[in-house]
């Protein structure tokens, strides 16, 4: 596809508009509090809005309405647990994360443990977790773009890389928040677009739409076998997919960041809240967009459920909606991972075991360095994904084994006095092999396994 001259202006004008934005906004941030948690001073309307776009990818974009196109609304019932992971968010990690001032969610399990091991364990994991699955995430964006522009991915690459580097290194996370929460707009107006277009196409319109999905069974929601090599079943959805929230919302740093940045406890406890709402809404809206995609084409085969959505853009929509929409997609990926990412290796690697007496203009120096570097690092990766995305899907399944160890390294530091920094190790190991054991030999669906391991670690941890 060749993208038409009036979608290529929309799409840039968007990707230098939302740069100049975000450069704009930290115009004024100087202190290492600025720049790494904006002055703590983010309303929960924002918190909620940019928790939303940080989880939502261009993946999320055009993969949930394929779910939809290709299965039923099963995929909603792992986002109950999502929902059910906030509330216990809220009530077991906030308390302890506004508990003093803390920069990163690994600061926590220092002043628990002591040492620096488990910290360190816990922050790398996430440093190595976040730059292959951002790379990959980078790469799926960029991948859209060139096939729609017909251009090499490789300057679609570089195009939203430079955008992200830009805005981030030079406006901390306050650039972060706000664009996220102008982005979630774009994005969830991108698929209100399509899903206005699909409606005026539709022969026998939305209800005739809706009766043939629910006869041929695609609307069903809830599957109550407990059968855990299915990944969509309600057990699945409610335990698996609270235990995921605890991993990415309470535990990695990329969201907690959204919550250290609030007011007060009670501003990052209801934005997290209304999050897990919004996100509901927003996967009710994706799948219902794919079940109208799948009354519109009749049913046609595709290859891969994501690429249903672009097919449709590219074959039914005008020059600046095809545009808008590709903007919408970049809207989605365009949740960097950079200021949460340098602001760990400054506060959990640098500091403790570089420079202890570093003062606030080297931080802010070393933290802008490593802004540029991790971005430089996620645009390598996306490129070598052009190649080896096979490898590097199963290099990031082998990281997502260790998100569970980690949760269960911060209920140990919260929910327990005996827990030693020894037995904490002991038990993310252990933790980490139950996980790898059961999902690769015993055929365990994905979405268990930062229940599996989370639950190994504590009992483990605690019992040593």
């Amino acid at each position: 596809m060749k993208l038409p001259l009036s979608a290529l202006v929309v799409l840039l004008a968007y990707v230098i508009g939302i740069t100049a934005f975000g450069t704009w906004l930290g115009r004024k941030r100087r202190s290492v509090q600025d720049y790494f948690l904006a002055g703590r001073s983010v309303p929960w309307w924002a918190i909620a809005s940019c928790i939303v776009a940080t989880e939502t990818s261009t993946l999320t974009f055009i993969g949930v309405p394929g779910q939809a196109y290709l299965g039923n609304w099963g995929f909603l019932q792992l986002v109950f647990g999502y929902v059910l992971g906030r509330f216990l968010i809220a009530l077991l990690f906030l308390p302890a994360y506004f508990r003093g001032a803390i920069y990163t969610s690994y600061e926590l399990l220092q002043k628990r443990f002591g040492g620096g091991a488990v910290r360190a364990t816990s922050a790398g994991i996430f440093l190595a977790y976040r730059t292959v699955g951002d790379g990959i995430r980078l790469h799926a964006a960029a991948l859209v773009l060139s096939l729609a522009a017909g251009v090499p991915e490789w300057w679609c690459i570089a195009l939203l890389g430079v955008a992200m580097i830009l805005y981030t290194e030079e406006g901390g996370v306050t650039a972060t928040i706000w664009t996220d929460a102008v982005q979630m707009f774009v994005y969830l107006l991108g698929a209100l677009v399509c899903l206005v277009a699909v409606v005026r196409l539709l022969p026998d319109g939305v209800s005739g739409a809706l009766a043939a999905a629910s006869a041929a069974g695609k609307l069903q929601v809830v599957t109550t076998a407990l059968d855990f090599s299915k990944p969509y079943t309600l057990w699945a959805g409610l335990i698996g997919g609270g235990f995921l929230t605890l991993a990415t919302h309470g535990t990695d740093h990329y969201l907690v960041q959204r919550l250290l940045v609030a007011k007060s406890q009670k501003d990052a406890s209801i934005g997290l809240v209304l999050s897990g709402f919004l996100v509901l809404a927003q996967f009710t809206l994706f799948l219902f967009l794919g079940t109208l995609f799948w009354a519109y084409y009749g049913g046609r085969p595709f290859a891969r459920g994501d690429e249903v959505l672009p097919t449709f853009v590219s074959t039914e929509l005008s020059g600046p909606l095809v545009g808008f929409i590709l903007a919408a997609i970049v809207a989605a990926a365009l949740s960097p991972s950079l200021n949460s990412m340098a602001s760990t290796t400054v506060r959990d690697f640098y500091l403790p075991y570089v420079r202890r007496d570093a003062d606030e203009a080297r931080q802010m120096r070393v933290g802008r360095f490593f802004t540029v570097f991790w971005g430089l690092a996620q645009m390598l990766l996306a490129v070598a994904a052009q190649n080896v995305q096979s490898a590097l899907d199963k290099g990031l399944a082998a990281l997502s084994y260790a998100s569970g160890p980690t949760v269960g390294a911060f209920l140990l530091g919260v929910l327990t006095r005996s827990a030693t920094s020894a037995g904490t190790i002991v038990g993310m190991l252990t933790g980490l092999l139950a996980t790898f054991s059961l999902s690769n030999w015993a055929g365990m669906a994905w979405t268990w396994n930062v229940a599996v391991g989370a639950l190994v670690t504590t009992a483990v941890g605690w019992t040593v």
